[in-house]
C-alpha cells in the first residue's frame, strides 16, 4: 500500500493507511480533475441563499464585493489601476469577450503549445482577420527566441496566450512573454482559466493587460461564471474599439460594473454568491497558503502515482500545481481504468487530441482531503496490480 505524508518531507505524519471510506455506498464523487471540483459546504450553502433581483442594490453590493475580491486574489498592489468584470459564462466566454473587444483592426498572435492555445486561435480566427499563430506542439515548452524573431519580421499589436495549458499540465512564461510585450509595446492578453487561485499571477510584473479566470476550477466554485481582470486605462480604451459581439462586449461589462455596478445582461445571481463565499474562503486562508495547500497535495500525488511505477508526461518542473498527466500502462486502457475508478466514484480525465489514449490526467484542485487522496491512491494500487496479475497468467 502506498502511504502519503501530510507534510513536505515524505515520511512525516504517514496516515495509518485506513482509507477505505466505503465511498463505493456513498453517493460522493471524487472529483480528481481540473474543474469542476468539490466545493465547501459554505460555498454549496451560498448558493441557496435568498433570491434577490439583480437590478436592486442587494446585487450592487455582491458584485462590488467580488470584484474587490478578485483584486485581493491576484495580490495587485495598485489596485486603483485595475479593474475586475464578472460575466456569466464559461472560461472560454471570458476569452472570446476578450479576444472579440480588444483586438479592433490590429495584429493578433497567439502563442499555443496545446488544446487551449488552439482554442484561443479558433475564438480570433472567427473574429479578427489579423489573426496569426504560432504553434509549439502540444505539450512543447515555448522557445522565445522565436517568439522574439516573429515579433520582429511582423508587426504585432496584441499577443495571447494561455498560463497553465492544461491538455498536458504545461505552465507557460507569461512573465517572459510579458516582457517581450513591453519592450516591443504590445498589449497582453492572457488565458488564467485554470491557472488563477492555483498558481501566483503577477499582473503587474508580467505587463499583462488583460487575464481571464473561471468560477469552478482552483477558485473551487460552481461552473458557469467567469471574469476578467484588466488595467482600468485599456478597458477604457476598448471605448474607442468596434465590439464584435453584442453580449461579450468587454467595454460594456466594464461600463456598466464601473458606473453602476451592475451586469449588462441577467446574472445567474446565485452563481455569484457562491463565488463571493469561495473568495472568501481562499482570503481567509491566504493566497499564499492556498497556493502552497494545491502545490502540497499535487507533490503528494505524484510521490504515490510514482511509487506505482507511472510515468508523466512532462517534466515536473515545468508542471503547474493543478493537474498531473500520466502515461497510461500498456497493460491497461484508459477508458477501463476510467470506469474501475468511477466504480469507486473518483472521476479522472482521459487524454485529448494527440494525447488521447496515451495519458490520463489527476487533478488535486477543490475539496480533496488527505484521507481522499489516499483513498484514491489506494485504488489505483489496487486495479494496477489486478491488471498486471491477469497480464501474468
Amino acid at each position: 500500500m502506498v502511504k502519503i505524508a501530510t507534510g513536505l518531507d515524505i515520511g512525516i505524519d504517514v496516515l495509518s493507511g485506513t482509507s477505505d471510506l466505503n465511498h463505493t455506498k456513498s453517493k460522493k464523487y471524487l472529483l480528481f480533475t481540473p474543474g469542476p471540483v468539490n466545493v465547501k459546504g459554505n460555498v454549496r450553502m451560498a448558493i441557496c441563499k435568498e433570491d434577490i433581483c439583480h437590478r436592486e442594490q442587494d446585487f450592487d453590493v455582491l458584485l462590488q464585493s467580488i470584484e474587490k475580491k478578485l483584486l485581493q486574489l491576484f495580490e495587485i498592489k495598485n489596485t486603483s489601476n485595475y479593474r475586475a468584470v464578472v460575466i456569466t459564462g464559461s472560461g472560454t466566454a471570458a476569452n472570446e469577450s476578450m479576444i472579440s473587444s480588444a483586438v479592433g483592426n490590429k495584429n493578433i498572435l497567439i502563442i499555443s503549445n496545446g488544446e487551449f492555445g488552439e482554442r484561443l486561435f479558433h475564438v480570433s480566427e472567427v473574429h479578427n482577420k489579423n489573426t496569426f499563430v504560432l504553434k509549439f506542439g502540444w505539450g512543447k515548452k515555448i522557445d522565445l527566441e522565436k517568439v522574439e524573431t516573429f515579433i520582429k519580421k511582423n508587426k504585432i499589436d496584441i499577443i495571447a496566450m494561455v498560463h497553465h495549458e492544461t491538455s498536458s499540465g504545461l505552465l507557460n512564461p507569461i512573465e517572459e512573454v510579458g516582457m517581450l510585450s513591453k519592450t516591443y509595446n504590445i498589449l497582453f492578453i492572457v488565458d488564467c482559466v485554470s491557472s488563477s487561485g492555483a498558481e501566483p499571477i503577477d499582473l503587474e510584473k508580467c505587463n499583462i493587460s488583460f487575464c481571464s479566470g473561471s468560477s469552478s476550477k482552483a477558485i473551487c466554485s460552481y461552473p458557469g461564471l467567469s471574469f476578467v481582470v484588466g488595467k482600468k486605462q485599456e478597458f477604457e480604451k476598448l471605448k474607442d474599439i468596434q465590439a464584435k459581439t453584442m453580449y461579450l462586449s468587454l467595454y460594456k461589462f466594464y461600463h456598466f460594473t464601473h458606473t453602476i455596478s451592475q451586469t449588462p445582461n441577467t446574472p445567474a445571481v446565485p452563481l455569484f454568491f457562491a463565488l463571493e463565499q469561495s473568495l472568501e474562503n481562499i482570503l481567509q486562508e491566504g493566497v499564499s497558503n492556498r497556493h502552497r495547500d494545491i502545490f502540497n497535495r499535487a507533490n503528494i500525488l505524484r510521490m504515490g502515482m510514482k511509487k506505482l511505477g507511472l510515468k508523466f508526461l512532462i517534466d515536473e518542473n515545468d508542471m503547474c500545481s493543478v493537474l498531473t498527466t500520466v502515461y497510461v500502462p500498456e497493460y491497461i486502457e484508459v477508458g477501463i481504468l476510467r470506469q474501475k475508478l468511477r466504480k469507486k466514484n473518483i472521476i479522472i480525465y482521459e487524454g485529448k487530441g494527440v494525447f488521447k489514449d496515451k495519458v490520463f490526467q489527476v487533478g488535486n484542485i477543490g475539496e480533496l482531503s488527505l484521507t481522499e487522496i489516499q483513498f484514491f491512491l489506494d485504488t489505483l494500487q489496487e486495479i494496477l496490480q489486478n491488471f498486471n496479475k491477469k497480464l501474468s497468467n
